[in-house]
């Protein structure tokens, strides 16, 4: 007896059969694609992009094949090549716009003209030339001994007070007018019997500012500023009236100089 023949596939089994086989074509191609794009576009961006393109095609062309199908305007494997070229189309696409793009974004990150500093032969950055004008050292200011102006008894002059000349100037004011210091130093005080109360202020170069006839002492001793207040004005020693007798010494121990050509020195007029 011979065996039965197998039952004849329906044209509705045939055309499940052919829908599946056109999905799973479909699925590899777009696979295939994308991983064509992933290996040759750089940026991640990019490659979603294509893959994104690619599925959209794939999508879109499935939904126009199974209307196709229905309406039986075109054979089913017709639709599958159709899709795979598309799918091929969309993935060159992809690759075409990622190298642009690829490109775009290596050109932004070149360095700017003239934000950084020219590099040498051996490629290290050449250092980078900073000019500064540096000042003068500032010179010492200088204040006058007392605020009033005005002058008795000039330097050299002659007199039965003086065993010689008169040793410096003599600023005639009242008694217990304030003494400044006249720039920055160091002061020390003493008893002389000519003299009187002193304050002796040393200047950083050694020379020395001698104040007499004293009638008190403000700072015995200690560093000092031009204008600081140090004494007050007496008439303590060898003196005849309340005034402030004023000397310059020079640093070297020589003889008194004359104080008012080293006051207009330094742009201050005394008289």
């Amino acid at each position: 007896m011979a065996p039965e023949a197998a039952p004849r596939p329906t044209r509705a089994e045939l055309r499940v059969a052919a829908r599946e086989q056109s999905r799973a074509q479909r699925r590899d191609a777009a696979k295939a694609a994308t991983r064509t794009a992933l290996l040759r576009v750089a940026l991640p961006s990019v490659a979603a992009l294509g893959v994104a393109a690619a599925a959209a095609v794939t999508v879109q062309g499935e939904a126009d094949q199974q209307r196709a199908q229905a309406t039986g305007l075109i054979p089913e494997q017709t639709a599958a090549a159709a899709d795979t070229a598309q799918a091929a189309q969309a993935a060159q696409q992809a690759l075409a716009s990622g190298g642009g793009a690829q490109a775009s974004r290596g050109d932004a990150r070149q360095p700017l003209t003239g934000t950084q500093g020219a590099a040498d032969p051996a490629g290290q950055p050449a250092a980078q030339v900073t000019t500064t004008d540096q000042a003068p050292p500032e010179r010492p200011r200088i204040a006058m001994p007392v605020a009033q102006h005005g002058l008795g008894e000039v330097f050299g002059a002659a007199g039965t007070h003086w065993s010689k000349r008169h040793t410096g100037i003599d600023f005639p004011v009242d008694g217990g007018t304030a003494v400044m210091a006249v720039t920055d130093g160091t002061v020390r005080t003493q008893w002389n019997p000519s003299y009187g109360y002193m304050t002796i202020l040393k200047m950083a170069d050694g020379t020395e500012a001698w104040y007499c006839h004293l009638r008190s002492y403000k700072i015995r001793k200690g560093t000092v500023k031009a204008g600081d207040v140090i004494a007050f004005v007496g008439s303590s020693g060898n003196s005849t009236g309340p005034h402030l007798h004023f000397e310059i010494r020079p640093a070297d121990g020589g003889a008194p100089v004359d104080p008012l050509p080293w006051f207009l020195a330094q742009g201050l007029d005394p008289r």
